[in-house]
């Protein structure tokens, strides 16, 4: 599926491997095998509801700019949608959820996502 996707969303989501890796050390270090886990269930939200709204847009081939638009909104909403009910099924199922640790690395991986707009696909 990867192979798929363009190169700034795989290249986005290669970092935001690199930072949940990265923030999972950190957390276990400093809270424990539930930071860790808190760090590793907040980059998989985050990452997760990215791929799934990339691979939605790469689905869709745009014949306008109306429909490109319509697409990458569609994308986005999916995107959303998934993230509201990923972050609600963790912290609703998850008792030993390290809150800092889970919302910390859901928004760094979700800022690293944002990124992928600077990326040059050559």
């Amino acid at each position: 599926m990867l192979r798929d996707l363009s190169k700034p969303i795989r290249t986005v989501v290669r970092w935001q491997l690199l930072a949940t890796a990265a923030l999972m050390l950190a957390a276990g270090f400093w809270a424990g095998i539930h930071g860790a886990m808190s760090a590793a269930l907040g980059g998989a939200v985050s990452i997760g509801a990215g791929l799934a709204a990339a691979g939605l847009a790469s689905l869709r081939k745009a014949e306008s700019a109306g429909e490109g638009l319509l697409s990458a909104l569609g994308a986005e909403a999916v995107r959303i949608g998934l993230i509201v009910v990923l972050l609600w099924l963790v912290l609703s199922m998850y008792r030993e959820v390290v809150v800092l640790v889970f919302i910390g690395t859901f928004t760094a991986t979700v800022l690293i996502f944002a990124m992928a707009f600077f990326v040059r696909d050559v």
